[in-house]
């Protein structure tokens, strides 16, 4: 009797989705597809999956935490570490559809030279730090705009039905920092969070122009930037790749709450 009733069961919930025009494909989370770069492919949270190479995907990343939650019908992870608004375009599109559902991104940090702006700011004098942050804001303002603005209309138009969530950068360094937080000036780490800030900015706008939903991860990242002794985000460690990227913890309460509210 038991097996009779769930047979039932399983024909009348496909009768009712046939009804509804609902595919049992449909029934499950939307079809997902992650694309990006080492903010999203979750370089520095560990637990990487070997076949990912030096894309650095890991099982630890908001993408394969949300995936594994929500259990969309399809889930496509093609973020890459490294990887700039060209690479997006040329190499990680193939996912979408017509029925993709939910997408998600962060991309426009590499664009800017953010990681070499770090380099610079760690081993070089304060005056140098700034001058090199002012060339990233100054390419932030006047050149990412339409290669962010490349990326989205390409998006939208692979999969014209999905919700785009853009997901933007935390801050590096807590606003007020202790005394016992050596390494960088005070003028160094505020000129960091300051471009932080102008990215962010750019990127809410263009996300926003192009109906996408902007995820601002700067509040849930907020007292565990680096300096506050409970970081979420690498300081200079080894693998040197790690450095400056979330750790487990922060995709994991700083960038999944995000996605969660958006998607």
């Amino acid at each position: 009797m038991t097996r009779s009733l769930s047979a039932a069961s399983v024909i009348v919930f496909a009768l009712l989705l046939a009804l509804l025009g609902i595919s049992p494909a449909q029934a499950a989370g939307p079809a997902y597809v992650a694309l990006g770069d080492s903010y999203s492919s979750g370089n520095g949270a560990g637990n990487y999956i070997d076949s990912s190479g030096d894309c650095h995907r890991s099982n630890n990343a908001y993408p394969a935490r949300w995936a594994a939650a929500n259990a969309p019908s399809s889930f496509t992870f093609a973020a890459c570490s490294g990887a700039v608004t060209t690479d997006v375009i040329n190499n990680q599109l193939g996912g979408l559809n017509a029925s993709t559902g939910l997408v998600s991104i962060t991309i426009g940090g590499n664009d800017a030279g953010f990681a070499d702006a770090m380099t610079t700011c760690v081993t070089s004098s304060d005056s140098t730090c700034l001058n090199r942050l002012a060339t990233a804001t100054n390419y932030i303002n006047t050149t990412l705009p339409a290669r962010l603005d490349a990326v989205y209309s390409q998006i939208k138009a692979r999969a014209p039905n999905a919700r785009v969530v853009v997901l933007g950068y935390p801050r590096m360094y807590l606003a007020s920092n202790p005394w016992y937080c050596l390494g960088l000036s005070n003028t160094k780490r505020a000129a960091i969070n300051t471009t932080a800030d102008t990215l962010n900015s750019v990127i809410s706008s263009r996300a926003t122009a192009h109906g996408f939903r902007f995820g601002d991860v700067r509040p849930t990242f907020n007292n565990h930037e680096l300096c506050s002794g409970n970081d979420w985000l690498h300081s200079l460690t080894l693998p040197i790749w790690e450095s400056y990227h979330p750790t487990s913890t922060g995709h994991q309460s700083g960038y999944l709450p995000v996605l969660n509210a958006n998607a």
